[in-house]
């Protein structure tokens, strides 16, 4: 038997998260519901991507990963099922799942569309019926109609021209390293070979990629590759958001990568 992810952009201020938790048992029972995020920025889906594509991977097949973030982004909301290898995927149809699965073939189906009269409860318990039943039923049986989701926003693209590429902040984590929006595979496809400079805040430059903190002395800024393999602006033991004044859809992040 799988198990539920939950990722959400609620916050941990209020009830909410006690409130999905609590409606989505009453139809699991006790299948185990494990945390993702609720921490997400409101409506910043890049973040919820990367947050969800960084973690499903590590979860056995069966697993139902439940999204409610930006749930109601259109005026009629739906709610689609995705499987992707043998896992599920409960989330609002607003680009999300596109950009978490990115080109991969991923089958789709519409679960419902949100009623003026249905509230965020109806929400839960439809999605709550659902994983319940994927636990046992594949989706083919469900009598749910094939759909295509929506594409991803192109917001948070990388932008390259003349030997340079534009990143974004995508997510500044606990230790207050700070993701940008380009992989490995990226960044080496447009290196190519040549020497580059890591440059942000109109000051600030880097020239190396670094294995891990400790490959400079202690209060020093580096990029390195992450574990999910995108690339981080971080200090060794220090906090590089705060230091350099890095943000989420920060207007001058000013992060750009120069090849030469």
């Amino acid at each position: 038997m799988g198990c539920i992810t939950l990722l959400s952009d609620f916050g941990l201020r209020d009830a909410s998260v006690a409130i999905a938790k609590g409606a989505l048992m009453q139809h699991t029972g006790n299948i185990s519901i494990i945390d993702i995020s609720h921490d997400i920025k409101p409506f910043h889906t890049r973040q919820a991507a990367y947050l969800l594509s960084s973690a499903y991977k590590n979860f056995p097949v069966g697993t139902c990963h439940i999204a409610l973030f930006d749930l109601f982004s259109d005026a009629i909301p739906r709610l689609a099922l995705s499987m992707y290898k043998g896992q599920y995927f409960l989330a609002p149809d607003n680009g999300l799942i596109p950009l978490v699965l990115g080109d991969e073939p991923f089958s789709s189906w519409l679960c419902f569309e949100l009623k003026k009269e249905n509230t965020f409860t109806y929400w839960l318990n439809a999605a709550g019926a659902i994983a319940s039943s994927l636990q046992t039923k594949n989706p083919g049986v469900l009598n749910l109609v094939p759909i295509q989701l929506k594409p991803a926003s192109k917001k948070h693209n990388l932008s390259y021209e003349s030997n340079t590429v534009v990143c974004d902040v995508i997510h500044i984590d606990h230790y207050e390293n700070v993701v940008v929006n380009i992989t490995r595979q990226q960044f080496e496809s447009y290196r190519n070979g040549r020497q580059f400079r890591l440059m942000f805040m109109g000051v600030e430059e880097l020239e190396e990629i670094s294995n891990s903190y400790r490959d400079v002395r202690e209060g020093y800024k580096l990029c390195r590759f992450n574990s999910n393999d995108y690339l981080e602006i971080c200090i060794n033991r220090g906090k590089a958001a705060s230091l350099f004044g890095l943000r989420l859809d920060g207007k001058n992040n000013n992060i750009k990568i120069v090849f030469e």
